[in-house]
This record gives structure tokens, C-alpha cells and sequence, in this order.
């Protein structure tokens, strides 16, 4: 381990993939990143091409250790943290999926969870999966992917199939396809996991069609996973974790004891609670999952999952051109002293927690003549913070004690607009690190740590540099128009029959 110098972290987002090597300090060396081409076929439908993921991470991973001149042996390990709950299907002969991925966001089976629902089946789900009965988590989709495949490859062998979410897939390609296996963590959000149990629940596998021997082994999120195949970075390094991309940032925040609540803001917006290595069942209904495991514990956590945040920025550039870039957004935002009445429901992909309405659509409410550019943007920023009110709302009514900081981390929480607002509308301190890559950071710490790269987790958590928002005079105001603002949400729920 002497000659070990480096970490290298994979974060495989839903926008894009990207590579980072930290030192024994806990410090980026260097990183690289490629955008993913998102393919939506129909309204409500999204999806990634697998083959371009691999491609993409593999190309990270060589640009970020010829940037460096780094020496591959010098690597002590791998950490590895994906977008969850996207998942494929795949020929283990030719390497190839059968069909794109399909991600987190998409709808298409907003049907099939109805049925079950219809059927009585969501309190059975909720009660052995912690999660609530949705289009979100992976058992429709892979369902769905098997009737496909099915239909427009009947001649398809199904003992050569193999089945996964992202993490799966990375791993099995990094190993020289030879591990087929996922992380607690990540194997929690396919609604097919039993959380006691912590394997695939046969009854749950019986009731989404999905053969038991295309699923892979559920591994601890901290311990050796295998190695890489030598002629990918010409070094075998061992892959010592895997997480969900949520559950990995609140590691990096260092919340591994009750009370520690963390916000990354991305694509969606993710709050989680760790709960400590019970189980704790929610009221409000937000979500019971693994936050991550060794093989000596489990640590569990709640979740308040958000669709639509950053994607809705991204909305704001891409779809109505209203911005070029989403740094604009603070500096608009700033320009006004409110939103001149105007009010956004973020439901762009359905509303997540605390709602789960798959059928809410996204609206802006209140608009009239005077409105401007402006005010929109400042409409949806606003809306941002009004959704994770919602959530801390929620875990208040659910815990004995209240949240009182709130660790936030991602790329929207760089948006000084936007944090100081959510400071204002909830009335707590917010804690921002520099390093907003927490993710990614989180993969390292749990990756160094299985292999006594590092040895001090508390240390290497209080070494990052912070700083703390508080809230200002903008409180009251904020408070009160989040009464408005759930007037919106109200209208814009059960939209499409």
C-alpha cells in the first residue's frame, strides 16, 4: 500500500459520466467529465445508451490518468457511484444491450404500477421494499424491457441475459465482464430487494415476470467487488465500493449516525436522513432505504426523492431558450425583488416525494401582463427550494428531532440565489462544502477506506473546507409564499386522465 498514491473515483450521473483521482489528503488531483446524450422517444419517456456510458467512463478514466502522467499501479482502488434505479438488459455473449437503458425520470410504466395498485399490491411492495409503488424504481422498467426483448427478439436465450442497473453494468465491463453483481445500496431501489433480507424477494421477482438467474449478486456497498481487467488501465486495481449516488454523498458529508440530513441538488433533488442500522418506516411517505453497508452493518436511511430541479433549469436553456446557460439564472433572479405573482410546479416527470402523483404535470401558475423573463426563472429557482420544504417538512413529522442543518452539495447548490433562499424558506443554516462533487468524493472516501488507504473517516470528513448560509431577512416572506406556492401544486396534480 506504500506506493499508493491515488483513489480514482467513477461517477456515472444521469447527464453525464465522469472520472476523478483524489490523494492521500482526500484532495481532487485531476478529473474529466462527458455530457450523455439523453434520447426521449415519446413525451415521458427517457433514455441512455449503455454502450455509450461504458464508452464514456472508459475514456474518462484514460484522459484523467495521461493528463496526470499518473502510473496506473499507483492506484489504490476504485470507487464507484451511479445515477440509480436506470437500468438495461444485456447479452453476456456479445457484450451488447438489448435495448437503451431505461432512466430514473421515465414514466412508461406509469400504467403498469396502476394495475398493481388496482390489484392491492402497493401496500405488500411498500412494506418489504420501503418504497412506494412507482413508475421511478427499476421492477417496471425491467419488466417492460423483458416483454420488449421478448417481442422483438423472441429467438433470444435467455440464460445468456443478463440484467442490472448502471453500477451492474460498469462493474461487469471493468472486470473484463467477468462480475455480475450490484451494491446494497443501488440493489434497494429496484423495488425487488427485500430491505431485511437484503436479497432479491422472490415473491416480488414472481409478481414483475423477472427471471431470478438474470439478476445480479447483492454485494456489501464497502468491500472488494474484483478487479480491472489489466488491458483497460494496463493495472489491475481492485474495486473496493459501490453506491448510489445519494447515498454516497451523504457519506462524503460524513452522515453516519441519526440527525445527519443532507440535500444534493442535480438533475432531481435528493434529501436523505440516515437512520442508523434500523430500519425506520415513514409516515409521510417518504422513502425507507440502505444508505450503505460493510460486511459487519447496514446503515439505513429515509429519502425524499425530487424528479425535477436542475433538469428543470436545463429546461428553462434547452427547451424554452429563456436562458443560455444556467449560471445566468442567479444574476435574473436578483434582477427582481419577487416573481410578480408567479408561481412554477416543477412536474416535469410527475411529482416525487412527498406526493408520488405520476400523473401531475408541470405549470406556471399566476401569470399575468406584467410578467417578464425574469420573473419566470426566478419562479422555477424558487420552486426548487419549495419542493425540498416539502421533504424537510416531511422527516420533521417523521423524527424526533428536527432538522436544524441542512449539508447540501451538487452542481445547482453552487446558485448563491438559490441557497439563500432555501435558507430563508426553511429557516435553517445550510452547510456548502467546496467540493460540491460529494458524490464522487463519497465513492473515494468509501473506496480508500475498505483498504486502509485511509484509515480516519471522521478526518477525512472534517478536512473538507465549508461554508455556512444562514437565514436572512428575506424569512418571512419566503414562508408566506409557500403557502402560495402549494396552492400551485395543488392545481397542477392528477392533470392527465
Amino acid at each position: 500500500m506504500t506506493d499508493s498514491k491515488y483513489i480514482l473515483a467513477l461517477d456515472l450521473g444521469t447527464t453525464g459520466n465522469r472520472a476523478i483521482l483524489f490523494d492521500r489528503q482526500g484532495n481532487v488531483v485531476d478529473q474529466a467529465y462527458q455530457e450523455l446524450t439523453q434520447y426521449y422517444p415519446q413525451p415521458g419517456w427517457l433514455e441512455h445508451d449503455a454502450a455509450e456510458i461504458w464508452q464514456a467512463v472508459s475514456s474518462c478514466m484514460q484522459q484523467v490518468i495521461t493528463e496526470k502522467k499518473v502510473n496506473p499501479q499507483e492506484i489504490a482502488a476504485i470507487g464507484l457511484t451511479v445515477q440509480r434505479e436506470t437500468c438495461l438488459l444485456w447479452d453476456k455473449t456479445t457484450g451488447k444491450p438489448l435495448h437503451k437503458a431505461i432512466v430514473w425520470q421515465d414514466r412508461r410504466t406509469a400504467d403498469r404500477c396502476d394495475r398493481l395498485k388496482a390489484q392491492g399490491k402497493a401496500e405488500v411492495i411498500e412494506q418489504t421494499t420501503g418504497l412506494v409503488l412507482d413508475a421511478y424504481f427499476s421492477a417496471t422498467k425491467l419488466g417492460w424491457l423483458i416483454d420488449w426483448v421478448k417481442e422483438h427478439q423472441p429467438d433470444t436465450n435467455w440464460d445468456n441475459v443478463m440484467a442490472g442497473t448502471i453500477d451492474t453494468w460498469a462493474l461487469w465491463n471493468l472486470t473484463g465482464r467477468k462480475v455480475h453483481a450490484t451494491d446494497v445500496s443501488n440493489a434497494s431501489r429496484t423495488m425487488l430487494m427485500n430491505l431485511d433480507t437484503q436479497d432479491w424477494d422472490e415473491s416480488l421477482l414472481e409478481l414483475f415476470n423477472i427471471p431470478r438467474q438474470i439478476m445480479p449478486e447483492i454485494k456489501p456497498s464497502m468491500g472488494i467487488f474484483g478487479k480491472s481487467e489489466r488491458n483497460i488501465l494496463n493495472a489491475e486495481i481492485p474495486i473496493t465500493a459501490i453506491f448510489g449516488d445519494q447515498q454516497a454523498a451523504l457519506f462524503a458529508h460524513g452522515g453516519d449516525r441519526p440527525g445527519l440530513v443532507k440535500c444534493t441538488y442535480g438533475t432531481g433533488c435528493f434529501i436523505v436522513a440516515q437512520t442508523g442500522t434500523t430500519i425506520t418506516r415513514s409516515h409521510h411517505r417518504l422513502l425507507s432505504t440502505v444508505a450503505w453497508s460493510t460486511k459487519e452493518q447496514t446503515n439505513y436511511a429515509l429519502e425524499g426523492a425530487i424528479f425535477t430541479t436542475g433538469a428543470s433549469i436545463q429546461w428553462l436553456r434547452d427547451g424554452l431558450q429563456l436562458i443560455n446557460d444556467a449560471t445566468e439564472t442567479e444574476a435574473l433572479c436578483n434582477q427582481v425583488e419577487n416573481t410578480h405573482g408567479v408561481y412554477f410546479v416543477p412536474a416535469l416527470s410527475g411529482l416525487g416525494a412527498p406526493h408520488w402523483d405520476m400523473k401531475a404535470r408541470g405549470a406556471f401558475m399566476g401569470i399575468t401582463g406584467g410578467v417578464k423573463r425574469e420573473h419566470m426563472v426566478r419562479a422555477v429557482l424558487e420552486a426548487i427550494a419549495y419542493q425540498v420544504k416539502e421533504v424537510v417538512d416531511a422527516i420533521n413529522q417523521d423524527s424526533d428531532c428536527p432538522v436544524t442543518l441542512l449539508k447540501i452539495d451538487g452542481g445547482v447548490a453552487q446558485n448563491n440565489f438559490l441557497t439563500q433562499f432555501q435558507a430563508d424558506v426553511l429557516g435553517v443554516t445550510l452547510e456548502r462544502p467546496k467540493m460540491l462533487d460529494a458524490t464522487a468524493q463519497g465513492a473515494a472516501f468509501g473506496a480508500g477506506l475498505t483498504i486502509n488507504f485511509w484509515s480516519d473517516y471522521q478526518k477525512l470528513v472534517s478536512d473538507r473546507q465549508v461554508e455556512k448560509i444562514e437565514p436572512g431577512i428575506g424569512q418571512a416572506q419566503a414562508q408566506e409564499n409557500f403557502a402560495m406556492w402549494s396552492k400551485a401544486v395543488a392545481r397542477a396534480k392528477n392533470w392527465i386522465e
